[in-house]
């Protein structure tokens, strides 16, 4: 599933194709693709006809479309200016969900679900889902953690790349709990956007093991941790993102490179960069968890 650096690449290459786009028309090809919408795929049509893109967030692993309302149903305003009706449409990706950009000419996807078509006569934007797992829906923005975001994600923490993250605010959050310190960094109620992938290679570069006590996590130790969050996905956002299979790709059908990059995920028996001994791999809640045992000892007490 991808994690926050690959929807921050999605988000980041819609903008500038829908931002200030009305839409003409919307056509669900598969109803299971807006399952979430609870009045169907014919109301999910029928809201967005007309309804302008604003802008393109994310928070954690979701994104959003923000909605201007129907500009034949506004006041009268600027040329190009719509009104903020406070509804978005949310995707999540899922297993296999893809946003792309395509010519009105290029030919459907084979597992093409959802397509937007705009009154411009430009690029289409198109949902593509092989699994289904994915998904979008029309919903209002509630506040959240400082921002405005979709009702169904209003209890998601703030992610480590937002303005209103509050890293020292976190890391005693994550010291009040009786966890281990993986658990806790893939809790999205205490941050969000943090996946498996990341959550290892962060630990590694912080030199601290999965299993960790959170309530023996020193402050200094939780704060370097978070800082080696933002700086794996930074480093992971510069290079497009982590791309294991065809199925994640930005909105040109690209992929990411950061996997070339990893220091412990999927490398297991492989040498340390850093110290020379071999990746190890551990059952880790019927996933896997990346560690190196040099630089990250386990601890002698229990996880929690």
């Amino acid at each position: 599933m991808p994690e926050l650096p690959e929807v921050e690449v999605i988000r980041s290459g819609l903008v500038e194709y829908v931002r200030g786009r009305a839409l003409s028309k919307v056509e669900v090809l598969h109803p299971r693709a807006v399952r979430k919408h609870d009045r169907g795929a014919e109301h999910f049509e029928s809201e967005l006809s007309g309804r302008v893109f604003l802008d393109v967030r994310r928070r954690g692993k979701y994104l959003w479309l923000d909605l201007g309302e129907a500009r034949s149903t506004e006041v009268s305003r600027p040329e190009g200016e719509s009104a903020r009706s406070e509804q978005a449409v949310l995707a999540h990706l899922g297993m296999s969900g893809q946003l792309l950009v395509q010519p009105p000419s290029a030919p459907d996807e084979k597992h093409l679900r959802v397509r937007f078509v705009f009154d411009d006569g430009g690029p289409e934007l198109r949902f593509v889902d092989q699994r289904t797992f994915g998904g979008l829906s029309l919903t209002d923005l509630v506040r959240s953690s400082g921002a405005l975001v979709p009702d169904p994600i209003g209890h998601i923490a703030a992610d480590p790349m937002e303005p209103a993250f509050d890293r020292d605010a976190v890391v005693e959050l994550i010291r009040s709990r009786r966890t281990g310190i993986k658990r806790a960094l893939l809790d999205q109620s205490l941050v969000s956007g943090v996946g498996n992938i990341y959550a290892d290679e962060a630990l590694w570069r912080a030199g601290l093991h999965w299993a960790q006590s959170t309530g023996k996590l020193a402050r200094e130790d939780g704060s370097a941790l978070l800082e080696a969050v933002g700086e794996v996905m930074r480093d992971a956002l510069d290079a497009g993102g982590t791309s294991f299979d065809a199925l994640y790709v930005n909105v040109n059908g690209r992929s990411g490179y950061f996997g070339r990059s990893l220091a412990v995920y999927g490398r297991t028996g492989s040498p340390c960069s850093r110290c020379g001994a071999a990746i190890r791999r551990d059952v880790f809640m019927k996933r896997s968890a990346y560690s190196c045992p040099g630089c990250q000892p386990l601890p002698a007490a229990p996880h929690w």
